[in-house]
């Protein structure tokens, strides 16, 4: 509190020295009586909403353009190759490629032909496109960067050297931007979409997303510990975690497994089917993947919907007779 009885001193001085002081401050000043001075701090919030010196039609009518100008800006970044694209190469083994920022829609249940049933979850790649391009000398690394990101989102409550990286690009604003390592063969000019057809059925992919929040749990749930006996001699301790650490140590060691916040964490799973990163070789289906990236305007055209050759359509027959 030393900052507080220093400022209080200095106010003291300032307000004694003040012309048309009251009286009895000079008195007090003349006598040594020393009295006490309050002060009332309120803190003052210059910065405004957007939105609140305006109407309710100005609002309206700044989200119509703002809706608008996003339209233009993503339609006008369809046809990259059309607008002087980066030199492209061929696919080689050790080639990493770029990933893409996705929407999770939920999860379903899917089944193969030979009648086994998986769980599936339903990823959207809506508005994704590549940010920035980040050289080796820039991020200090072994491999060159890209910066993607996904699902557009308000300009309204970004300052403006938060939306330069967008403005940059030419694109509108993303809610979520992830930073990818990509070999210098596999770099993508900024402003270029990613779509779905990024990643082809059968291959395994890296899905990084942050895990549901459970708030604070205790070890049975948050570590998956048995628990204490439920009778014989226990009070209270059926769901404790016991002892943890020993009369040597006389300490808890770091890491030890015990009650905490669990959840609302990123994780990655692995090998999953349908990587950001290079794809095992030994798979037929990871070889030879739109490099460096599927382009909508290019010479490959795909159907509508793409299916894993092992996944059962309900469109076919379920049972044929010889």
């Amino acid at each position: 509190m030393a900052g507080w009885g220093l400022l209080g001193r200095l106010g003291g001085r300032l307000w004694a020295a003040a012309p048309g002081r009251p009286l009895w401050a000079a008195a007090a000043g003349a006598s040594g009586d020393r009295r006490q001075l309050g002060f009332v701090v309120r803190h003052v919030n210059n910065t405004t909403w957007w939105h609140e010196h305006l109407s309710e039609e100005n609002v309206q009518f700044l989200k119509k353009i703002t809706a608008e100008e996003y339209k233009a800006q993503t339609a006008s970044k369809l046809c990259p190759l059309k607008d002087e694209p980066w030199p492209l190469n061929e696919w080689k083994s050790d080639s990493i490629r770029v990933g893409v920022v996705a929407v999770k829609l939920g999860m379903m249940p899917i089944w193969t032909k030979s009648g086994k049933k998986h769980a599936v979850t339903l990823l959207k790649v809506q508005d994704c496109h590549v940010l920035r391009y980040i050289s080796k000398e820039e991020s200090g690394g072994k491999t060159s960067k890209l910066l993607v990101g996904g699902k557009n989102a308000s300009p309204f409550f970004k300052s403006e050297s938060a939306m330069k990286i967008f403005k940059e690009a030419g694109v509108p604003r993303k809610q979520k931007v992830a930073t990818f390592n990509v070999t210098d063969d596999a770099i993508i000019k900024p402003g270029t979409p990613l779509y779905a057809a990024h990643f082809r059925p059968g291959q395994f992919v890296d899905v990084t997303a942050k895990t549901i929040g459970k708030g604070f749990q205790g070890v049975m749930k948050r570590w998956g510990f048995k628990g204490q006996p439920a009778s014989h001699g226990q009070t209270k301790t059926h769901r404790r975690p016991g002892a943890v650490s020993t009369n040597k140590a006389a300490k808890v060691y770091r890491g030890k497994k015990m009650p905490g916040k669990m959840g609302n964490i990123y994780r990655t799973s692995f090998g999953l089917k349908v990587r950001d990163s290079k794809l095992p070789t030994y798979k037929d289906c990871n070889k030879n993947p739109p490099f460096p990236t599927f382009f909508a305007d290019g010479d490959e055209k795909l159907p509508e919907d793409l299916y894993d050759k092992e996944i059962f359509q309900f469109t076919d027959p379920s049972v044929t007779y010889a």
